[in-house]
């Protein structure tokens, strides 16, 4: 029985121990399902030892087993860990190796147990571990890209200081029902759990672009914030709307321009159907933009290359299609 999960150093093949570890290859199983790993960043690297995943929150304190998971979701809590399968023959002696992290116990009110996170050896013959982690599995495929992890950049907490996701999981074969009142989302989570404020997985810091790009995306980032404060005030519907391809946007006109003044500046350019400075519902005021609409999407798309960034009342305009 095996997962796969593709990561963003690259994939690896887990074999379980379903028939020797069945609560906790279970439990790991419908995680899987559920797409809780999804996502999830690799929170705890130490060089030759170990590499820890497995809490959505990325702090080590985090993550539940999966009958938790579902208790929550239909009513009643359960406990947040599960009894581990210590197996003796199960020893952390090969690279590779993956196993439950088993939290201690916190008094008489907090049982210790596995819940949902694991780690993954990054070296050979770690008896510190044995008896007191719970090994399930092996990695069978993608020692390379435990060679990636093991070489990673960590800080004095042992976080990778650039994130390290887990980007996908494919569940080979499942060989367990699923627990009653388990909810499968309809798609996997597409933005990261946790509050990373690290390089991100799918950013190169080292990376440069020519300065004609990073102008043009410093523009589309302006765009969208303005477009953002437009739809706060009320004076668009969202944030992402998008006019017809006939219809100029301009904005940072002078507070005195009229329509009859922009109609008279971008006639030159073909018809104008509509031309409109949008001002305040209350006081009047121009808000400084305005929409104009040519009959035809030529005479606009002309408009538009002809009149960026020009000088107009001693403002610039800006037009955005």
């Amino acid at each position: 029985m095996s997962v796969l999960f593709e990561t963003s150093l690259g994939d690896l093949v887990i074999d379980l121990e379903t028939d020797t570890c069945p609560k906790t290859c279970e439990n790991f199983l419908k995680l899987c399902k559920a797409y809780y790993y999804n996502l999830n960043a690799f929170f705890n690297v130490s060089k030759d030892f170990l590499a820890q995943v497995g809490d959505p929150s990325a702090t080590g304190s985090g993550g539940e087993s999966i009958w938790s998971l579902v208790a929550s979701q239909n009513g009643p809590p359960a406990p947040r860990y599960f009894t581990p399968e210590f197996v003796p023959r199960f020893k952390h002696r090969q690279r590779g190796t993956v196993s439950m992290a088993v939290a201690p116990a916190v008094g008489d009110e907090h049982k210790g147990g596995c819940g949902s996170q694991f780690f993954i050896t990054l070296g050979d013959n770690i008896e510190y571990l044995d008896g007191k982690h719970a090994v399930f599995g092996h990695v069978v495929e993608g020692l390379e890209t435990l060679d990636k992890l093991n070489d990673v950049f960590v800080d004095q907490d042992g976080r990778p200081l650039k994130d390290i996701r887990i980007r996908h999981v494919e569940i080979l074969e499942d060989p367990f029902e699923d627990p009653a009142g388990l909810v499968i989302p309809d798609a996997p989570p597409v933005k990261p759990p946790d509050n990373s404020t690290r390089i991100a997985e799918d950013e190169d810091p080292l990376e440069t672009m020519p300065e004609e790009e990073a102008e043009e995306i410093r523009r589309k980032k302006a765009a969208q914030a303005s477009a953002l404060t437009l739809e706060m005030v009320g004076d668009l519907p969202f944030a992402n709307v998008r006019p017809p391809e006939n219809v100029l946007f301009v904005c940072k006109l002078n507070p005195v321009t009229r329509d009859e003044d922009l109609e008279l500046i971008f006639s030159r350019f073909g018809t104008i159907m509509s031309c409109q400075v949008i001002r305040d519902k209350k006081t009047g005021d121009s808000l400084q933009y305005a929409f104009i609409e040519f009959d035809k999407r030529e005479d606009a798309e002309q408009a538009y290359f002809k009149m960026q960034n020009v000088l107009v009342d001693d403002r610039r305009i800006w037009v955005d299609l």
